[in-house]
């Protein structure tokens, strides 16, 4: 019972830093894979900046959603050793929600103002996936994972050349859903049903496009 509570007691914790933004890295900047820990971004133009602005505003939603997936997947399971496969992967994702949050600082940006709700949809869906076995949870982050790795393949497609910031924060945020794809494979991730992955699909569709704007 205490375990649980404690269970409990941290994800609201987890839940109140992400939303509130109250995060730190583990990890460097990527900024410095691009050449400078203090970009400047006087070659980007004003349309520029705002593309990559809603950008890296759509990336730092899907950061929101991975701390509150990986907290209810974590929460959900009676595995300790697979709870704390989930939290070392969020712990990946806690880097990539303050290098997107900062990158939004330095573009003169902002994080969505339907975080809450986000973060809210999310821990629902890895309460549900993690409910329904933990090779059903494995198989919903493979597939969540393989969706963020196309997504993430389309914005580095979208943002500016002279972006070189964003795109590194991307590019290590890509190389991460990676390899948690696979170490969830590895972990003994069931396939997850086309019409789930579907779903999927459309729900992140909806996500990425509200969030690009607001």
């Amino acid at each position: 019972m205490n375990a649980t509570v404690d269970r409990w007691i941290s994800s609201l914790d987890t839940a109140l830093r992400t939303v509130s933004g109250a995060h730190h890295p583990s990890r460097g900047y990527p900024a410095a894979a691009a050449g400078s820990a203090a970009p400047d971004d006087a070659e980007l133009s004003p349309e520029d900046k705002r593309l990559s602005g809603a950008l890296m505003r759509v990336n730092h939603v899907g950061e929101v959603c991975a701390q509150a997936l990986y907290a209810a997947q974590a929460l959900a399971t009676r595995d300790p050793a697979l709870a704390r496969h989930f939290d070392a992967a969020a712990r990946d994702e806690t880097d990539h929600l303050a290098w997107t949050q900062r990158r939004l600082q330095e573009l003169g940006d902002r994080p969505s103002l339907l975080n809450p709700l986000w973060y809210g949809g999310a821990f629902a869906i890895g309460l549900v996936a993690g409910r329904l076995g933990d090779a059903t949870s494995l198989g919903f982050v493979v597939e969540t994972e393989r969706q963020v790795e196309r997504h993430l393949d389309s914005h580095l497609d979208r943002l500016p050349a002279a972006d070189r910031v964003s795109r590194a924060i991307v590019e290590q945020m890509k190389d991460d859903e990676i390899r948690h794809a696979v170490d969830a494979e590895r972990a003994g991730a069931r396939r997850i049903p086309a019409p789930v992955r579907l779903a999927m699909r459309l729900a992140a569709k909806v996500m990425t496009t509200t969030a690009h704007r607001i």
